[in-house]
């Protein structure tokens, strides 16, 4: 099996469940996905089965098991807030996850996962400060400086999708409601929503993002 630990890691999405088992060099052993049920006992035991599936397809035991999800997370409460998994809302989740794999589980925010990815060995590597942006159903964000995720007093650092729109113009419309609880977020216009919200009122056409990014590429 080589020298050093098999690694597991897990992205916990709104939907789905993402893993893959990394052997110490960092080659992909296996890989799994499952769907993310509505609940919290049932979301530990799938995360439980996840891992039970991913270290049989390996042929190893007790890997090491990292998790990221899109939240904020606690690091010294263990607890986690996430507007897609509301079940986890104040439950000691970290400590819960960790007894029923039976070993430590490190947690991160998403976005603060892929940023660290791209810090240690992808587009950013050997970069002493990165701040990475992700651009989807949210405008989020992380920063990373020296290989360690700048986490925030309250955990949300790099997340510049919730600062206001600067420089707003009676063109981009009145500021709307974001899932924050404030309004006028620049992730109410730059998120694949906002972007269909702002071709309606340009053309009048209701458009999903993809046919209007498949127009703007064909001209």
């Amino acid at each position: 099996m080589g020298m050093g630990p098999m690694r597991i890691g897990v992205d916990l999405g709104g939907t789905k469940i993402a893993a893959a088992l990394l052997a110490p060099d960092g080659t992909e052993r296996a890989r799994h996905r499952a769907d993310t049920p509505r609940g919290y006992a049932e979301t530990l035991a799938a995360l439980a089965g996840t891992v039970a599936v991913l270290e049989e397809r390996a042929g190893c035991r007790n890997a090491s098991v990292g998790l990221c999800l899109p939240g904020i997370v606690d690091g010294a409460a263990g607890t986690v807030r996430a507007v897609n998994l509301p079940w986890l809302d104040g439950r000691p989740f970290a400590a819960d996850l960790a007894r029923t794999l039976g070993r430590p589980v490190r947690i991160a925010n998403d976005a603060n996962a892929f940023v660290l990815s791209e810090a240690v060995d992808g587009g950013a590597a050997g970069a002493p400060l990165v701040f990475g942006i992700i651009l989807g159903t949210g405008v989020g964000g992380g920063i990373v400086a020296d290989r360690r995720i700048l986490a925030g007093a309250n955990a949300l650092a790099g997340e510049w999708g919730h600062n206001p729109l600067p420089w707003r113009t009676a063109e981009d419309g009145p500021p709307l409601p974001c899932g924050c609880g404030r309004e006028g977020c620049t992730e109410t216009l730059l998120c694949g929503a906002g972007l269909a919200r702002l071709h309606h009122r340009r053309t009048e056409e209701a458009l999903a993002p993809p046919a209007i990014a498949a127009r703007a590429r064909s001209g």
